[in-house]
């Protein structure tokens, strides 16, 4: 068992496919998340919405991620989500193979310096 929380798994309902990937894409290229899962079949949803009972057909996405990165991934979910009030649920992952948390820590809170896209002058020996 971890001594402390640091990576999570954040549950995130959608209302299609187009916007799951879209969320998850821009989780991963902002490295607020190191993965995501999108199920591949569709959800029901029963839930209470303003007085009423309904129901949905949603999709699933499943973004891996640490506990530091997760007020970050929520505003970019929120700007990224049509609901008005998004299903935006981190559970902890207590425990899970060393390589892979250190992937997704090293994936989320340690970005890697980009390669300069600037063109340097060599140094000439004087």
């Amino acid at each position: 068992m971890a001594r402390h929380i640091k990576s999570i798994v954040v549950f995130v309902t959608c209302g299609n496919l187009a916007e799951a990937r879209r969320i998850a894409r821009a989780a991963v290229q902002k490295r607020l998340a190191a993965c995501g899962n999108i199920s591949s079949a569709r959800i029901t949803s029963i839930y209470r919405w303003k007085g009423k009972v309904e129901g949905a057909r949603e999709m699933l996405l499943m973004l891996k991620s640490t506990l530091g990165a997760f007020a970050a991934l929520e505003a970019e979910i929120r700007c990224l989500h049509s609901y008005d009030v998004p299903e935006i649920v981190a559970l902890p992952i207590v425990a899970g193979s060393a390589s892979y948390l250190a992937w997704v820590a090293e994936n989320v809170d340690k970005p890697k310096r980009e390669k300069s896209k600037s063109v340097r002058t060599p140094r000439h020996p004087k």
